[in-house]
């Protein structure tokens, strides 16, 4: 019974470290693999920097400029894109508020009309001076409009 406990332990243990050892050369394999990719997108950076250009062929100095080349113009689509959808909120707002003020001019004419007192009344009765008529002419009002 304990030589085929011996013998159970000896290929489990065996058969054990034939796996961790697979599994090591693996994680090495990964390891190697991991380690070159980094040093190749190393040099690349450091190539597209400006950095040892000089080592270069070339091919690579071509490749080099086509890709700073697609970079420039994908960065300057992307700005002329937000531009434009600045412009375009921008025109709504101006849309906006140019709705607001001509709803806010009728509603001023509309009160003038309600509430229109006689010209020699409000020289009279008024303790305000009435405006002048650059006033009303800048903010879009009817120049004729006096306020009191």
């Amino acid at each position: 019974m304990t030589k085929t406990v011996e013998k159970y332990h000896k290929y489990s243990y065996n058969e054990l470290q034939t796996n961790q050892s697979a599994n090591a050369t693996q994680n090495y394999q990964d390891y190697e693999r991991l380690k070159a990719n980094v040093e190749i997108l190393q040099r690349s950076q450091r190539n597209l920097l400006g950095e040892d250009i000089a080592q270069m062929n070339t091919t690579e100095l071509e490749q080099l400029e086509n890709q700073l080349e697609a970079a420039l113009m994908n960065i300057r689509s992307t700005k002329t894109q937000f531009m434009l959808d600045q412009l375009a909120d921008l025109h709504n707002r101006e849309t906006q508020l140019v709705e607001k003020n001509n709803a806010l001019r009728n509603k001023l004419e509309e009160t003038d009309h309600n509430s229109q007192v006689p010209d020699r009344m409000l020289a009279v009765g008024s303790n305000f001076p009435p405006q002048s008529h650059r006033f009303s002419h800048h903010v879009g009002v009817n120049s004729n409009l006096q306020f009191g």
